[in-house]
């Protein structure tokens, strides 16, 4: 897993899976279908991103489908980091 996808992924487990919460997060583990990330958690990992890698996501971009796993955030971050 590259250094994007890790930070990522790290950000995921840390906010949003609870205390004991066993699920394991992957690449392309579903995080909005999946019940780990709602629309309200979906709009801080957007600035959490945004910040981090200091781009602009715009909202109309920042759909559920480019945030449903690690691997479509991922790529979403790199058109925007190399736009």
């Amino acid at each position: 897993m590259d250094e994007l996808k890790k930070a990522i992924r790290d950000y995921v487990v840390k906010e949003y899976l609870e205390e004991g919460d066993d699920r394991q997060v992957g690449e392309d583990t579903p995080l909005i279908t999946g019940g780990i990330v709602d629309s309200f958690s979906m709009v801080s990992l957007k600035r959490f991103l945004e910040r981090k890698y200091s781009i602009q996501i715009p909202d109309a971009e920042a759909t559920p489908q480019a945030f449903d796993t690690v691997n479509s955030i991922a790529a979403l971050v790199t058109r925007f980091t190399k736009g």
